[in-house]
């Protein structure tokens, strides 16, 4: 498993991007690059609780998603490579009968994760002690990660994701989703860094959560003007922005989290938000594997169809 772990890092690169007129260098973190299916931060956050699930001697392990959850994909895939079982809590019993139309619980089941569909209600209560002790009861031991993987382990493994050759940047961004990564990133940075945040979400506070996992940090900040309505929402301008930066610079972004991100950041420098000569690194967490799932969700508007090109 360690070997796993170590091989795919030697594809993370910093790739350079050339914006006309742009008085800042923008650079983006290839994590998208560690490995196909265990990419960017779930590849982090998972390495450490893997490792831990085994040092426990567990051979399930059990975490929680929705319909196109990266995380849900990654740890079926990472769980098989490594010989776990693996449970997967889908948010949704509407979806129980339509695995075989969703791209990310098809790679998850043909991975032999077995799915188990409650409802949207019911996916609330989670993290509650008997909702865990009835999973207990039917699945057995098993060793539980988080929905979106964030945990303590989970944030040590992305506390890697910055380097000693990433100390000259003046700014890092992420895309926020669950605070792990974020996270991580806050507990590595230099001093004279400053972490921006963009979130996936609408109207959600992150500060319980960063200060859990990066305590007595203040250099960071949430952006939250570039949601696009909230998680998993999109818009036919935001779509085309994907669209047309895998033409430029042949890096293909997801329309959930990078896509988002790399909007907020290049329109943030189109309005001079960041000084004149500033460094900026982008992490780039993955997530491509969701935009088969989006494709389909929307397969009646053609507006909202992301369409890659290979090179």
């Amino acid at each position: 498993m360690t070997a796993f772990f170590i091989k795919n890092l030697l594809n993370t690169i910093n790739h350079y991007i050339n914006i006309p007129n742009c008085k800042v260098a923008l650079a983006i973190k290839r994590e998208d690059l560690i490995h196909p299916f265990v990419s960017g931060n779930k590849f982090r956050k998972l390495k450490y609780n893997l490792l831990q699930a085994k040092s426990e001697n567990k051979t399930t392990l059990l975490t929680f998603g929705g319909a196109y959850s990266n995380h849900i994909a990654a740890v079926a895939f990472a769980g098989h490579e490594n010989s776990f079982k693996t449970i997967g809590i889908i948010r949704g019993d509407e979806l129980q009968d339509k695995i075989s139309e969703n791209p990310t619980l098809l790679f998850a089941q043909k991975n032999g994760m077995v799915l188990e569909f409650i409802s949207r209600e019911a996916y609330k209560s989670k993290n509650e002690a008997v909702f865990l002790e009835n999973l207990k009861s039917k699945y057995g031991d098993f060793y539980i990660i988080p929905e979106g993987g964030t945990n303590a382990l989970a944030v040590k493994g992305c506390e890697e994701i910055l380097s000693k050759d990433d100390t000259s940047f003046d700014f890092i961004c992420t895309c926020v989703g669950t605070s792990g990564t974020i996270a991580g990133i806050i507990n590595s940075a230099k001093s004279h860094q400053k972490i921006l945040g963009f979130s996936a979400l609408k109207g959600v506070v992150f500060d319980q959560e960063i200060h859990k996992f990066a305590p007595n940090k203040n250099n960071w900040q949430i952006i939250d003007d570039y949601n696009f309505g909230g998680y998993a929402k999109i818009t036919p301008e935001l779509i085309l922005f994907i669209t047309e930066f895998n033409q430029k610079y042949k890096i293909k972004l997801d329309p959930i989290y990078t896509g988002k991100l790399l909007f907020g950041v290049t329109d943030l420098i189109t309005k001079n938000y960041f000084p004149e000569n500033s460094k900026i690194l982008v992490i780039h967490t993955g997530g491509i594997q969701g935009v088969a799932g989006m494709n389909l969700k929307n397969k009646n508007n053609d507006l909202l169809q992301i369409n890659f090109y290979d090179y």
